[in-house]
């Protein structure tokens, strides 16, 4: 890694430089706490202009020196939004990895690329949403049913996995000096917050005393107490009835109170609105962000409605005192202070923009990405040491841009796809492609690369009408492209561009197919995106990509937004398009892409739903000509995924409402596996899929997330060998949709590891290796103890294959609590093996970790006897373990 930490360079901040004289004021002096420059600066801010930084959108302070600042930013697994960027695994993949060094390390890359940005961005006068130090990372909400659709961006089902993971991220995010940290992490949704996602906005999530302490809040207080989080975000829902943005129970006697949290707190977006509106906690906005921030919250994310800026008209009428304004806007501004957002030099300003999408940054991403799989199957066809003759490669994630990238995502520079991966990794073996499916009756894919002979002439245009000579030209395999604000190709260097993509396709049957471009994601701007498509030298159709109605669900722009705020954008608006074609011949055809008038955006995906007969005849022929047969199976973050308009069979909304395979994809996987050929199945996804059948009929099957900008090389590299898989589950695989209780119930009971009752396809912690490992006795640092002491836990583990590996000791717990959890992670620690290699592993098992809640949400430490296994996986999924038991006399009350 590069060090940047004691590197000094000025960066000019235009006409916000503060001045170097000896008169400067108090809040001009970096050599005075943050905290102090903070109160000083705030304190020369009129009602008005406090309420103003109160937004997401806070405005400048010209005569403060104060510029506009855009709170809002993203880095769940990579900077996102922003331009390109190392595409990490996804949350739910790195959790898989049970390593929070690396995770941690990850953090760390996020923030220097994140200061890079930053850096860049100030030389340009860039003060836009997503260019900030402010993010709005972890997701650490507990993935309590795998039908909802953001639980890819969490750590998992399990809150002592998920706190550890939470605190890896947001320690390499905001570094190792709490005055100043090199970016801000955030823990959000705090809390009670896993779905619905259609009714996200008006949901009452009700909760016993035990589920709330047990479950819901303890990773959120070891972000806040041990990992020192200077931000949080409260939730969209009401918890029992109260708004969480105005709920005194978790901001003041949970947040504040208990956990001595001294940082700020940012609504969700238009969560304040949601207090009055979705709520009805309040009688209208102004009353809502009173209460909200009575209760703790500090910033209102509004988009483009009125939030905290109406706290200066609530002052006014009495119904708020000033003092609440100042103390929030000192939280804020405390923040920044520690940021260095005001000083002329500063530890981080020498991060060069190259730093962004690195080589460097590459490898520990493929990294991440071999250490997220999961071997879920095995009978002995993997690895696939010596190189087939021939490979099929089939299915709908084979070869798709958007299950690389996850969601709340960057650009990925260069992406490697499952399919490049093998046809990189096997080059000397004949490789058979067929898409074979869509993802989802009913749903989009990509046209694949089958389709275009020979591929597509690219050529790019710096102007936006394709005039001129063009700066760079290139073959495609497909259309399949998201640029999101960056340059489609470096020798474009303006913002005002076009594309033109040339070539023949050839139909695999004859029939109707429907066709959709899609144009790049914007939010929350509006570029100007037209199309044109020609069809054997005849104009098919243009227009215009957006336009479209504007799609944020229960949430309405109003007047009384930020005057910083933007435009309100125009919502998507694809084109679709139906061609008959009566053969299989070669067609021309062209397609066009503009961009013009703002940076944001960029992109462009030429999707199809073609006749099911006709992929699955391909995969079939595919199959039956190979000598294994690799089908890449799964989801995407199209279906899966934050609030959307989705309501497909299987999907509403962005959740699931089946967690089996969609349809689609099973008859294909039984109409290849009918060929007789070896079966691997890879399957990414960002939450569980019920592969009841692929359990029964594949060879082996690998579970690969939505694995990030290299996913495609660690899937390839694992299958020849060359990574022996380690990964571990962060969720149980349920058999089926009927063993889960309703969607909107959030009690535990019968959910998750800890309480689940009936037998899960894999349980949480599983995960399989090609070598395999031995555990000898558990030693103790006692056998009866006091409670409120640490136990030390050690056990000797053993590589008896003939292969190095990783092993991931997990440490389960089984208390004396009647109507106790079935057993509870305490501890675990990922260790590489060489052959024959025997270590030592010990692990702390902290008084918190040996408590239990009783059902009146009161936690302590019982006497009695515990139980305590060690070993690859839960009990009962795994026979490479060891048990033994310990005392722990008298008791202890904890606290919250």
């Amino acid at each position: 890694m590069h060090r940047f930490g004691m590197t000094l360079l000025a960066i000019s901040l235009g006409p916000y430089a503060f001045s170097q004289t000896a008169d400067r004021l108090p809040y001009q002096d970096p050599h005075l706490p943050a905290q102090q420059r903070a109160a000083d600066l705030v304190s020369r801010m009129t009602l008005d202009e406090k309420a103003a930084q109160l937004e997401d959108w806070a405005t400048a302070i010209p005569r403060l020196g104060v510029p506009d600042y855009q709170t809002w930013s993203e880095a769940l697994h990579g900077v996102a939004n922003s331009g390109f960027a190392t595409v990490f695994p996804q949350a739910i993949g790195l959790a898989a990895t049970w390593n929070t060094a690396l995770v941690q390390q990850i953090g760390d890359v996020i923030s220097t690329e994140a200061r890079a940005k930053f850096n860049q961005a100030q030389r340009e006068g860039n003060h836009r949403i997503f260019y900030g130090l402010t993010f709005w990372s972890p997701n650490i909400n507990i993935f309590r049913d795998p039908r909802w659709g953001r639980g890819q961006e969490t750590y998992g089902e399990d809150p002592f996995l998920t706190g550890k993971m939470g605190v890896a991220f947001i320690t390499g995010v905001q570094g190792s000096d709490p005055e100043h940290p090199k970016a801000i992490a955030t823990s959000k949704h705090f809390a009670v917050h896993s779905g619905p996602e259609s009714q996200r906005h008006v949901f009452d999530a009700k909760i016993e005393p035990r589920d709330l302490e047990e479950t819901y809040l303890p990773a959120f207080r070891s972000t806040v107490v041990d990992g020192h989080v200077k931000s949080v975000m409260c939730a969209y829902n009401a918890v029992d009835g109260v708004a969480a943005c105005a709920n005194d129970m978790l901001l003041k006697q949970h947040l504040r109170e208990a956990w001595h949290f001294n940082g700020f707190v940012v609504s969700d977006c238009a969560a304040i609105v949601d207090v009055t509106n979705g709520h009805h906690n309040a009688p209208d906005i102004l009353h809502a962000a009173a209460l909200s921030i009575r209760s703790g919250t500090d910033l209102s994310c509004s988009i483009w409605s009125p939030g905290f800026n109406t706290l200066a008209a609530a002052v006014r009428q009495g119904i708020v005192p000033e003092d609440l304004l100042t103390r929030s806007a000192q939280r804020l501004y405390t923040a920044r202070f520690q940021l260095g957002m005001f000083d002329t030099s500063g530890l981080y300003d020498a991060i060069p923009y190259s730093v962004n999408a690195s080589d460097e940054h590459r490898a520990i991403a493929l990294k991440a990405a071999e250490e997220s799989l999961v071997l879920l199957k095995n009978d002995g066809l993997l690895p696939l040491e010596k190189s087939p003759n021939q490979i099929a490669v089939i299915g709908p994630t084979a070869d798709l841009l958007v299950s690389l990238e996850g969601n709340y995502n960057g650009t990925a520079l260069h992406p490697v796809s499952p399919l490049d991966g093998i046809e990189q990794q096997f080059p000397h073996a004949k490789i058979h492609y067929a898409q074979g499916a869509s993802l989802a009756d009913g749903a989009e894919v990509p046209v694949p690369r089958t389709v275009f002979v020979e591929g597509l002439k690219t050529e790019f245009f710096a102007t936006a009408d394709w005039t001129g000579r063009p700066v760079a030209i290139r073959t495609d395999h497909e259309i399949q492209y998201d640029w999101r604000d960056s340059p489609p190709t470096p020798e474009v260097a303006t913002h005002d561009y076009s594309v033109r993509w040339s070539g023949k396709i050839q139909m695999p049957a004859s029939g109707k197919y429907r066709f959709k471009l899609e144009g790049g994601q914007s939010f929350p701007y509006s570029p100007k995106e037209s199309y044109r498509v020609v069809f054997d030298g005849k104009v098919l159709l243009e227009g215009n990509l957006n336009g479209g109605k504007l799609e944020m669900g229960a949430f309405s722009v109003q007047s009384g937004a930020s005057p910083t705020a933007p435009p309100v954008m125009s919502g998507s608006k694809p084109a679709n398009f139906e061609l008959n074609f009566d053969d299989t011949r070669p067609h021309n055809i062209e397609v066009f892409y503009s961009h013009l008038g703002e940076r944001a955006g960029g992109g462009l995906t030429l999707k199809w739903q073609a006749p099911a007969q006709a992929q699955l005849d391909e995969a079939v022929t595919a199959a039956k000509q190979s000598d294994v047969v690799v089908v890449f199976v799964g989801l995407s973050p199209q279906l899966e995924g934050e609030e959307m308009p989705i309501k497909i069979e299987g999907f509403s909304g962005g959740d699931r409402t089946n967690i089996d395979l969609p349809a689609s994809q099973q008859r294909m996987l039984e109409a290849v596996a009918a060929t007789g050929k070896p079966v691997v199945i890879v399957s990414l996804s960002g939450s569980a899929l019920a592969l009841r059948w692929a359990k029964q009929h594949a060879n082996a099957i690998i579970q690969a997330w939505y694995p990030g900008v290299d996913g495609g090389t660690a899937i390839a590299r694992t299958i020849a060998g060359l990574n022996n898989p380690a990964g571990r589950l962060p969720v149980t695989f349920y058999a089926a949709t009927e063993d889960l209780p309703a969607f909107t119930n959030y009690s535990l009971k019968n959910r998750t590891y800890r309480y689940f009752s009936g037998e899960p396809l894999w349980g949480f912690g599983f995960g399989m290796s090609y070598t395999t490992f031995k555990y000898d006795q558990i030693s103790l640092s006692a056998t009866s103890l006091d409670a409120g002491n640490p136990l030390t836990a050690t056990v000797a583990v053993t590589n008896t294959g003939s292969r190095e590996g990783d092993e991931v000791v997990e440490a389960y717990l089984k208390t004396p609590q009647v109507n106790g959890p079935v057993r509870t992670l305490v501890g675990f620690q990922r260790v590489h093996l060489n052959p024959g290699e025997h270590r030592s592993v010990s692990l702390v098992l902290a008084p918190r970790s040996l408590s239990s809640v009783d059902d009146l949400g009161q936690r302590s430490i019982l006497p009695g006897t515990y139980q305590l296994t060690l070993g690859s996986a839960q009990p009962g999924q795994s026979s490479e373990s060891s048990k033994t038991t310990f005392v722990i006399r008298k008791t202890m009350s904890l606290p919250k």
